[in-house]
């Protein structure tokens, strides 16, 4: 089990990430448009810099939703690979099967 205070601060960079997903993109497409001036896309960039680091999507991190463990994370079921291996083996995931069988 992952530390509390690591599970929650994930929950407040996904609410920051949320918050400012339309404001970041804006300036994001202005910064890399070659149409505009360069000047605006120079202060559409000092916007950018002046955004919550924690807003950035790139600094989430999966976690087990069960667990919270950050690695051996399965996107298509998000968990980790000990918690998938232990929902499959009880037979609480359907579908899913072992493979030697």
């Amino acid at each position: 089990m992952a530390k509390k205070s690591m599970i929650e601060r994930e929950k407040r960079r996904q609410k920051l990430v949320d918050a400012y997903a339309e404001t970041r993109s804006e300036f994001r497409k202005i910064s890399v448009d070659i149409r505009r001036s360069p000047e605006e896309r120079f202060a559409a960039r000092q916007e950018l810099a002046k955004l919550p680091r924690n807003s950035a999507k790139v600094r989430l991190r999966n976690r087990c939703a069960v667990t919270g463990r950050p690695r051996g994370y399965m996107r298509f079921f998000g968990l980790s690979r000990i918690t998938f291996r232990d929902l499959a083996l009880k037979g609480e995931l359907p579908g899913i099967r072992k493979g030697s069988l």
